[in-house]
């Protein structure tokens, strides 16, 4: 459960449904559960408890990395009165598909064969990889709206008083939010409607080539920060130089270029690699810092992805608050800051749920996790399943959905809808239905509503979520051999590593590339009645193999020199990217890991991090 609710503002915003105040949208756009949004305003943001898990350097600027929910994050920031100068926000576009990252399987400094072939550059398709979901993008249209009017109003309660947002979308939902923004900011506090024109993505067949993704600008009031000599373009040629009154010193002439038009060309590929696909250029957002902060204020980024808004305020300097919920999203923030000399605390926030690395893979695990949980006729989508049971038949289960975090807190209006919408469409002789939450906003309450308005022939079991994905979360296993050099020194070499959870996810894999495999072969069959002399045919799929050592699933290894406990000192790391080079210390070079790590100073903890983003953490044992 919270600590507490913390309000969105001294004075919480009452009675404004989501968008009901706009009377020839409200057909459109009015729906059914549009209340929910006002009654957690009413309630206020949830506050958790939040470790700090890891320091990297002194950090005197107070710079954030946070693991964790934008609303979490947010009831965080105002609980210690922290606020931002300039928010820059690329959340999903409800664009309706789902987005994967390849992890790649680097190269095992175990094997002699590996070496030799790592003498010659490989192509990232030659290299060994699978996919991994990183997030879901698919929504109803009335549950995005009722997420990102939360989400924007807690935002706004951080947003210093001369604090400007910029939220990056696109064509399949930007023009709803428009309206959102207009209800939460004020018409009047609308400055901008940026145009973002690449040359991207597939060419226009059946209609105009969709080019472009649009960003919406706000300040919090009518006095905000807009640095215009920053972001000065240089004039054309014949073109009369003109006077800018606002910004500048009234009056003064601006030879050195003009403020930019409201659409910017920018190539999408202008960073030298993109750490994500979804990830936005750095000129981009170079430029929205540059126009509305100045050196030391905050830059914040709940949506923060692969810490690009991150690297531009620290670039810039600026301080910077970055947050996701994705662990892959916080390891390659954490990183890319780490090569560019920044100092910061990473938080985690205590909301409950010990998610595997993300709320789209926990949600894909979930239904494997509840012992007997299986499909069953007669069940609507409400329902994750049911376990079969001797004495009382088909017992229906529900699970929250993680990728929600309204569903996370079982209240009274979900359990009402749980008994008086739900129950009652079963079929029948169904006894039992067991319902498992997150958190639970009084669980005596929900009880005695239960007895009182349920079904007497139906029992309702109601059960902790977090327990089961406790009992699952289980570390990976590390061998390593430690040694004192001749110089005083220490080192640590790793000798195995094993990873169940990787291990099932490339069995998995592995069982879809057969599966195909399967299907191409029957394809083949047909095709060689038919197959004319010197026409290929379909190959063997190669299964994705772990060498006994398995080191060849690591890819960062750090020591703690400083702390045996606590938040996480990184005084030495070594970083294996895909291709098997070395990133010592933030520092890029061209050398194959050789399964080992020195330090001058005594290690006392050991922390591995594996390919697809899980971190074990041993303490450091002497003989």
């Amino acid at each position: 459960m919270p600590i507490q609710y913390v309000p969105f503002y001294p004075d919480p915003i009452e009675g404004q449904a989501l968008l009901n105040n706009f009377t020839r949208t409200r057909r459109a756009l009015s729906y059914r559960d549009n209340d929910k949004p006002t009654q957690r305003i009413l309630r206020g943001m949830p506050l958790y408890e939040v470790d700090k898990v890891e320091q990297a350097g002194e950090n005197p600027n107070g710079n954030l990395v946070i693991r964790g929910e934008c609303l979490s994050a947010c009831a965080y920031l105002k609980d210690r009165g922290i606020q931002v100068d300039l928010v820059y926000i690329d959340p999903p576009f409800a664009s309706g598909a789902n987005y994967a990252k390849k992890i790649y399987l680097r190269r095992n400094p175990k094997v002699a064969q590996a070496i030799e072939q790592a003498e010659q550059e490989m192509d990232d398709e030659d290299l060994r990889a699978f996919e991994e979901t990183m997030y879901g993008d698919i929504w109803t249209k009335e549950a995005y709206l009722n997420w990102m009017y939360e989400n924007l109003v807690a935002i706004k309660s951080v947003m210093s008083p001369t604090a400007s947002i910029y939220i990056h979308l696109d064509w399949h939902i930007g023009h709803y939010v428009k309206v959102l923004m207009d209800e939460i900011f004020g018409e009047d506090n609308f400055q901008n409607e940026i145009i973002w024109a690449y040359d991207q993505g597939a060419r226009g067949n059946e209609r105009f080539a969709r080019k472009h993704d649009t960003i919406f600008w706000y300040s919090v009031s009518d006095t905000y920060n807009f640095f215009a000599e920053k972001i000065l373009v240089p004039y054309e040629s014949g073109m009369t130089k003109w006077r800018y009154t606002k910004g500048l010193q009234a009056g003064k002439e601006m030879p050195e270029g003009k403020v930019p038009s409201d659409v910017w060309d920018i190539k999408f590929n202008s960073m030298t690699e993109r750490l994500y696909d979804t990830e936005k250029p750095y000129e981009l957002i170079e430029k929205i810092v540059r126009a509305c902060s100045d050196e030391n204020m905050v830059v914040a980024d709940f949506f923060g992805g692969s810490g690009v808004t991150a690297k531009v305020a620290h670039d810039l300097g600026r301080k910077f608050i970055h947050v996701d919920v994705g662990i892959n999203s916080i390891q390659t923030t954490r990183d890319r800051l780490i090569a560019a000399g920044a100092s910061f605390d990473i938080l985690e926030v205590r909301d409950g749920v010990a998610l595997f690395r993300n709320p789209a893979q926990t949600m894909e695990k979930l239904a494997t996790l509840i012992p007997g949980l299986g499909k069953a006729e007669g069940l609507d989508d409400f329902w994750a399943g049911a376990i079969q049971d001797g004495k009382n038949g088909m017992i229906p289960v529900y699970l929250p959905n993680l990728l929600d975090h309204r569903a996370k807190l079982l209240d009274l209006p979900q359990i009402n809808r749980i008994v008086n919408e739900q129950i009652p469409n079963l079929p029948d002789g169904v006894k039992k239905v067991i319902v498992y939450y997150v958190d639970i906003e009084d669980e005596k309450e929900a009880r005695a509503f239960i007895r009182e308005y349920g079904n007497p022939l139906v029992e309702v079991e109601l059960r902790d979520l977090k327990t089961v994905l406790h009992e699952i979360v289980l570390n990976d296993e590390v061998d390593y051999t430690l040694t004192e050099t001749a110089e005083g020194g220490w080192r640590v070499e790793i000798t195995r590593f094993y990873s169940d959870r990787l291990a099932q996810k490339i069995e998995a894999h592995n069982q879809k590339l057969q599966l195909n495999a399967g299907k191409k072969k029957t394809r083949q069959r047909k095709l060689e009645e038919t197959a004319e002399e010197g026409e290929e045919s379909p190959t063997e799929f190669t299964p994705l193999e772990i060498s006994e050592n398995g080191l060849e699933l690591i890819e960062l290894v750090s020591l703690d020199c400083t702390a045996d406990d606590g938040p996480w000192h990184s005084d030495v790391e070594i970083k294996i990217d895909k291709k098997g080079y070395v990133i010592r210390d933030g520092v890029k070079t061209k050398e194959y890991w050789d399964a080992t790590i020195s330090s001058s100073r005594k290690p006392l903890r050991l922390k591995i991090r594996n390919i697809a983003g899980d971190e074990t953490v041993v303490r450091v044992e002497y003989e």
